[in-house]
């Protein structure tokens, strides 16, 4: 059996405290070749609903953002710091230097009215993420209007409608989707108002992983991730910190843990953790009981032994200590309800090699399957303890088993959603369906979503970017835009992920192009196979 990995896996028989499961599926891709979006929208990821006219408004240069008649107050600054991100993006591609005041003052939009009517801004699974965006036309240009909350308050302004500034935050990256630079007059435009727009996630979990254990991945390109993934309304960064290879990040419980890093300057303090947030869930990952002898670096009690150093020793309390000392410190860093606890890929032939571990086992009547089950449940009970709820990695073609039996899942099949795997298509990305084969309304609901996994192995900062997008675009629609409103096959959005391709490269994220599969390219990290217009790879 295969599951998330490079490797195969050996996959535990039954996790009764389990919460969550991260699980694979097997699903059938189709190629296609060229499409836009319905009625010319190139949004993406497409919404639940849009309409739109054929006039046209310039953005005011001193375009504002209000909040009349909303209840948030923004004290943090979340708001702010992305109507910023907003205009950064709309101005960076090109320099903005003409002058809205020579052009009819009935077509400038002189700004953006967000209305949130929750006072809360809690970054948590299960959050309100829709909301409702309205653009004017010509005739009323004033404002334009944003609102997250269940009234509408001024029909004629873009409305962003949900509970939270998650949900405006959203509508920001939508909106940010109709401007475009104008090289006549100079200035910002938007095309085909008046817009109304109706949006919210078909999942609550819509997740990235990126490994920076098989190589160390920078502060500044994690951020960078983080903004790229926004850009897609991606919500979950699945952060897998450590693994065989290196220990980087910093754990003020045990201090030694991080003399496993490959080097001092390839860390990460706990201030870099809780800094890279930035509006999206961090996932965690702690994987045990494999993939961990970088732990014994810093301490080497934690092996079984000096030659057999994998998977760590289940018969030394010290291990549980360190643990419950890591997840103590992500308690205080890591804030998204659930943490993974990885459980994979465990050869447990050195707990009976070993002599002072065989003993133990004969002393507590277990075998190695009986002594990996107690070593997940005790990992898990700590986890408890420190008010996470758990996924774990299960094997493949479970997904109907899993709901079945009444537990949440998310779907990360390695033969279509993984991004280490190169000869993978966009195409399949996007017709991988995280409901194949589950029909009953209850037990679709179990699936909260999905992810897409960008393993270490062959990315490091210089080639990231380029292998995650745009691949993982066509997965971030599946997850957001409604079933009845995917594409019945790849090649009728291939036009749209490629203008949204093209509009990551203006905002500076190196998506590579949508070649197909030639002898000189790879699908998962291709280079343009000819001169050319970026719309056209």
């Amino acid at each position: 059996m295969w599951v998330l990995g490079v490797t195969e896996r050996r996959v535990m028989g039954a996790f009764w405290v389990l919460n969550l499961v991260l699980f694979l599926v097997q699903v059938v891709g189709i190629k296609g070749a060229h499409g836009i979006g319905e009625h010319g929208v190139r949004i993406w990821p497409m919404p639940l609903s849009v309409s739109h006219s054929h006039k046209s408004l310039y953005v005011g240069k001193d375009f504002k953002i209000m909040s009349q008649g909303s209840k948030y107050k923004d004290a943090s600054g979340i708001l702010k710091d992305g109507f910023s991100r907003f205009l950064a993006v709309v101005k960076g591609a090109h320099v903005v230097d003409g002058d809205t005041s020579k052009l009819d003052q009935s077509r400038v939009l002189q700004g953006l009215n967000v209305f949130i009517s929750s006072t809360k801004d809690e970054l948590q699974y299960g959050i309100d993420e829709s909301y409702k965006l309205l653009v004017p036309s010509p005739d009323k240009p004033t404002y334009a209007h944003l609102e997250v909350g269940l009234t509408i308050l001024f029909i004629l302004f873009a409305i962003n409608q949900a509970q939270t500034v998650y949900g405006a935050l959203h509508g920001l990256q939508t909106l940010s989707q109709l401007c475009q630079f104008n090289f006549s007059s100079r200035v910002i435009e938007i095309l085909m108002t008046p817009w109304i727009i109706n949006d919210q996630p078909r999942f609550s979990f819509r997740g990235l992983l990126i490994d920076t254990s098989r190589h160390y991945q920078p502060l500044p390109i994690i951020k960078n991730v983080i903004d790229s993934m926004a850009y897609a309304k991606l919500n979950v960064l699945h952060w897998h910190i450590v693994d065989t290879q290196s220990f980087p990040l910093e754990i003020p419980s045990y201090p030694k843990l991080w003399d496993g890093a490959y080097s001092t300057s390839e860390r990460y303090t706990m201030a870099d953790a809780a800094e890279i947030k930035r509006g999206i869930n961090v996932l965690a990952e702690l994987d045990v009981p494999g993939h961990a002898l970088s732990w014994g670096k810093g301490y080497p009690s934690l092996w079984p032994s000096k030659d057999c150093q994998e998977p760590l020793d289940v018969s030394n309390e010290f291990t549980f200590k360190v643990i419950d000392g890591i997840l103590s410190d992500f308690s205080k860093v890591f804030k998204y309800k659930f943490v993974h606890l990885g459980g994979d890929e465990v050869n447990t032939s050195c707990w009976t090699l070993t002599p002072h571990v065989s003993k133990w086992l004969k002393e507590h009547s277990m075998n190695e399957s009986q002594a990996y089950q107690y070593f997940v449940l005790q990992a898990q009970k700590i986890a408890l303890l420190h008010g996470y709820e758990i996924v774990n990695w299960l094997g493949g073609g479970v997904a109907q088993r899993v709901v079945a039996a009444g537990l949440r899942c998310i779907v990360s099949n390695q033969d279509k959603w993984y991004l280490d795997h190169l000869d993978t298509t966009w195409e399949q990305f996007y017709m991988n369906e995280p409901l194949t084969n589950i029909t009953k309304s209850e037990q679709q609901k179990l699936v909260i979503g999905g992810e897409v996994c960008m393993w270490g192995e062959t990315v490091d900062a210089s080639d990231i970017q380029q292998t995650i997008w745009p691949r993982a675009a066509a997965a971030a629609e599946r997850l957001w835009t409604p079933y009845d409103k995917l594409a019945k096959e790849a090649k009728q959005v291939t036009g749209r992920l490629a203008h949204f391709r093209c509009l990551l490269n203006q905002r500076g994220i190196a998506a590579a192009p949508l070649a197909a599969d030639t002898p000189l390219t790879q699908p998962g990290r291709s280079a343009p196979l000819e001169p050319g217009s970026c719309y056209l790879q």
